[in-house]
């Protein structure tokens, strides 16, 4: 009987300890979840949140780029129209309204120009800072 009293209680000690060893356990998997769910997912996300700006920073400037080359081509077409009338005027006064006309249109043209550049940088802020603002929804 103390064979079994004492199987008994060593049995109820391996239980014991086998649950605690499992409540550590438990508690190392919550831990290690909680720090993935709190540190290491939302690090990851903001990762992959700066390679994407940092993707479309990129690609923003190659647009910008074009559009400062399309711009100044346009520029060189009309400089290069007014020079060809100006060398076939007949007199010192047209070649005076020939410039005189390229001046005015490339003053509008300018203003123009750089008006789409400001609007065209100024939808890359809006966009640049969208997906921020949709990124904190989904955290929150």
């Amino acid at each position: 009987m103390a064979e079994d009293f004492g199987g008994a209680g060593k049995g109820a000690g391996a239980d014991a300890g086998q649950g605690a060893a499992d409540a550590m356990r438990d508690a190392a998997e919550r831990a290690r979840a909680g720090f993935s769910d709190h540190v290491l997912d939302p690090a990851r996300r903001a990762g992959e949140a700066m390679r994407a700006s940092g993707q479309k920073a990129a690609d923003n400037g190659a647009t910008i780029g074009l559009k400062i080359i399309e711009q100044a081509e346009q520029n060189s077409r009309q400089a290069f129209e007014a020079m060809r009338e100006a060398a076939q005027a007949k007199d010192l006064s047209e070649v005076m309204r020939i410039q005189g006309e390229y001046l005015r249109e490339q003053g509008q043209r300018a203003m123009n120009q750089a008006r789409e550049m400001g609007e065209l940088i100024m939808q890359f802020g809006r966009d640049a800072v969208s997906p921020v603002r949709s990124g904190d929804d989904k955290a929150g």
